[in-house]
């Protein structure tokens, strides 16, 4: 036998917050995708202009540095500029084309370290620091 039509339209209704949810659940899901990619490419353009600034600032540092240590010859600056010379190759090393690099936080906590280390050796306070206003290096 055949449905009768306020059958079918009853059916529609039951039907309908079940259909809207799934309707409603798939276009959320769209929405949250897209907008996720979206914030994640401008979380990751800050974070990595971040890190460009603070490798930057430590190889001009370690490259005038080195400039200014090259005119002294004696063991204690000898010393210095070793430890300037594997700062830079560090930095040189460092992936700044792969962001999937699986080691990178490991690699720049390294050179964190050596900039520490190489300012120890100078006599000098370090404080990097990044604002949103401009980034600094105070001695």
């Amino acid at each position: 036998a055949a449905a009768s039509p306020s059958s079918d339209m009853f059916d529609e209704i039951v039907m309908a917050e079940e259909r809207f949810h799934g309707e409603g659940y798939q276009e959320g899901y769209a929405e949250g995708s897209h907008v996720g990619v979206v914030e994640g490419r401008r979380y990751g353009s800050l974070h990595g202009a971040k890190i460009g600034s603070e490798i930057g600032c430590y190889l001009g540092f370690a490259l005038t540095w080195q400039s200014l240590l090259q005119k002294c010859t004696d063991e204690k600056n000898s010393k210095k500029i070793r430890a300037l010379d594997s700062l830079i190759g560090m930095i040189q090393k460092f992936p700044y084309e792969d962001p999937t690099y699986d080691k990178l936080q490991e690699d720049l906590e390294k050179i964190r370290g050596k900039f520490k280390q190489v300012c120890s050796m100078l006599n000098i306070q370090s404080d990097f620091r990044i604002s949103t206003e401009r980034s600094s290096l105070t001695f």
